[in-house]
């Protein structure tokens, strides 16, 4: 009987917690891919994609775990302990489901792969993992998980062809090579 009761509180607490692992895990995703597919569709080299990758991955996760941690505290404007620590798990969570799976579209860039093949296999990464939480997602709320799993994949790829889209954009108009 003890390990259902465990299983119902683990559940209670994933679900607890579920929206923002998932708002993290979204956003880590598409803002970091998204950062690749801009620096990469505007031609620069690896070490830009990295530094800029890395440097927006923290700082984003960080600005969304803050603003996590005040919009909690905000509704009741509760100033006690108990409010300041059920408000830091959630900015906790939120920061750990951005940058954990933020970091995967960096991979394919930490690699020792030859070739032009690491933005393909950054791109792969990133969508079979959108659609991997898109499922999870499903599963932990009853929602058909095949098509959660789909919506996170479509929101993920238009997003990074955006980002890829303006970034070949701007190299076009610095380069000359298109004129407004």
């Amino acid at each position: 009987m003890r390990v259902t009761e465990g299983g119902d509180t683990g559940r209670r607490v994933l679900r607890h917690f579920l929206p923002d692992m998932v708002y993290g895990a979204n956003d880590g995703l598409i803002t970091t891919f998204a950062i690749v597919a801009g620096v990469t569709g505007a031609g620069l080299s690896m070490t830009v994609v990295l530094i800029l990758g890395f440097s927006s991955l923290l700082a984003d996760g960080f600005s969304m775990a803050t603003s996590n941690y005040l919009a909690e505290r905000t509704p009741a404007g509760d100033e006690t302990q108990t409010a300041r620590r059920h408000a830091a798990r959630h900015a906790l969570v939120t920061f750990l489901g951005f940058v954990i799976p933020g970091i995967v579209p960096l991979m394919a860039y930490l690699l020792p792969i030859t070739g032009d093949y690491r933005f393909v296999l950054a791109a792969v990464m990133t969508l079979v993992m959108l659609f991997v939480i898109g499922v999870g997602r499903g599963l932990a709320t009853g929602l058909p998980a095949l098509r959660a799993g789909l919506e996170m994949l479509l929101v993920g790829a238009l997003a990074a062809g955006v980002a890829y889209g303006v970034g070949a954009l701007g190299a076009l108009l610095v380069s000359g090579g298109l004129t407004v």
